[in-house]
């Protein structure tokens, strides 16, 4: 069963599926060659991308990533600012020091090849790794797909069970199972989850782990809130965070209360702090890392009675929801579009925000429904291959929508028609049902109406 460290990961931008997953990916082929004792004898590494990683990798990093990780370096604590300059160098035709360790020539344009039309049969995510002998005889090989929020899994492990954590107390598949504990039990969503995560580690390092997360968020927040500038690309597309939030907090000093657009503005901040590379945690995905750290920024802030008990419950809250989506659709935007990064995001954040201000079951699975059902056929099309246009803008109106949609469910008794493993289904089907050119490959959509500029 997934744990709520594995929804919320400390990382970097610009993409969970893009960055994240194959830094990690690359990183896990590397120590595999030294664990197996044979990087000494590895004299080439070739590097294939398939699908949306080919078609979009240039625009999120993907090869820096892939050069950073082959070379042992991971997203929770490399320093971003180093991982550009480190595959600049590499690709102008310095040694590549895999894992850390053992330093061999690199030639870029041979050694990492970007299949733009072909996909390999499992995920839209897909990578091949090659160590090769002097003898260009194959030490080693093994295939990854990045499935979306950081996962990562080889092609033995594609649909088989997670192995290596034992079953918690109240494990749950659905949310049928998840509310079914929670009544049972009398206990909150947050509480069942705490539960299960108490089985494999104590109380307090869960609740301190979680403090880290939502510090990491917080600072986000606030470095995208001062950060001027353009963000990295042909676009220059200008930051658009710091100028609002001081408009805001003038109207807000001037006495104007009618202008709530906090949730949008840190979210853009969060956004845009991924787009330009950052430390960012992933929630659930970076595309949508925008939207539950600032629905949880504007509880802190204008929620009177907030405290770190229910910045706890609120993560722990958002993770269980992102958990059934992960169990039971997906989070990937190669895989079933945006419904399934910024929907699924909305959702746990509408969720949260509902229990941690006083939300019945029935109210918070309502709030969380709600999110999805009006998100259902989000298409993924950034202009580029850049999560820029329109992603920044779409974690925004999420954020909003996810405090509104909360805020309905409390003035409501929490009942509704369509249940959320109903919402959940229906957008994996939708997902499925969508063309392949509107899930991350920016061969529709907005990416083919706005034109590449010339350069």
């Amino acid at each position: 069963m997934l744990s709520v460290f594995d929804l919320f990961k400390i990382g970097i931008g610009p993409s969970s599926s893009h960055t994240v997953g194959p830094m990690l990916a690359a990183q896990r082929f590397a120590a595999g060659l030294a664990q197996a004792g044979v990087i000494d004898h590895v004299a080439r590494v070739q590097i294939e991308l398939y699908g949306s990683l080919a078609l979009t990798g240039a625009g999120h990093g993907t090869v820096e990533a892939l050069l950073n990780g082959l070379e042992g370096q991971l997203p929770h604590s490399v320093d971003p600012a180093t991982i550009l300059p480190r595959a600049r160098a590499l690709i102008a035709g310095a040694d590549l020091l895999l894992a850390g360790t053992h330093a061999l020539p690199f030639a870029a344009r041979s050694d990492c090849l970007l299949q733009r039309h072909l996909f390999l049969p499992r995920h839209p995510n897909g990578m091949k790794f090659a160590a090769h002998a002097a003898d260009s005889s194959v030490l080693a090989s093994d295939i990854y797909y990045s499935v979306g929020g950081g996962f990562i899994v080889s092609d033995a492990e594609f649909d088989q069970p997670r192995a290596g954590r034992s079953e918690p107390p109240l494990p749950f598949n659905n949310a049928a199972e998840l509310l079914g504990h929670c009544r049972s039990h009398h206990l909150s969503i947050a509480q069942v989850m705490l539960a299960n995560e108490c089985h494999w580690q104590p109380e307090a390092a869960v609740r301190s782990q979680l403090l880290d997360i939502a510090a990491v968020m917080a600072g986000c927040v606030r470095r995208g809130c001062r950060s001027e500038g353009q963000l990295p690309g042909p676009f220059k597309v200008r930051r658009r965070a710091p100028g609002l939030y001081a408009r805001m907090y003038e109207l807000l000093e001037a006495g104007r209360n009618d202008v709530m657009l906090w949730p949008l503005v840190y979210a853009l901040a969060v956004s845009e702090e991924n787009a330009s590379g950052g430390r960012v945690v992933t929630a659930p995905t970076n595309g949508a890392a925008g939207i539950v750290p600032a629905v949880l920024q504007y509880y802190c802030d204008f929620a009177p009675d907030a405290n770190d008990n229910g910045v706890v419950d609120f993560l722990l809250t958002a993770a269980a929801i992102g958990m059934l989506y992960k169990q039971n659709a997906s989070i990937s935007g190669a895989e079933v579009g945006c419904q399934g990064e910024v929907g699924v995001a909305c959702s746990m954040a509408a969720g949260a925000y509902c229990a941690v201000l006083g939300g019945s079951l029935a109210q918070v699975e309502n709030a969380a429904e709600i999110a999805m059902e009006h998100h259902l056929g989000l298409t993924c099309d950034p202009v580029g291959g850049l999560v820029q246009v329109p992603c920044i803008e779409r974690n925004g109106v999420a954020a909003e929508k996810a405090v509104k949609i909360a805020q309905l469910a409390l003035l409501e008794s929490g009942e509704h028609v369509v249940s959320l493993d109903q919402v959940i289904a229906t957008m994996y089907r939708t997902g499925l049902d969508m063309q392949h050119s509107y899930k991350e490959t920016s061969l529709a959509g907005l990416a083919v109406t706005i034109a590449m500029p010339d350069c």
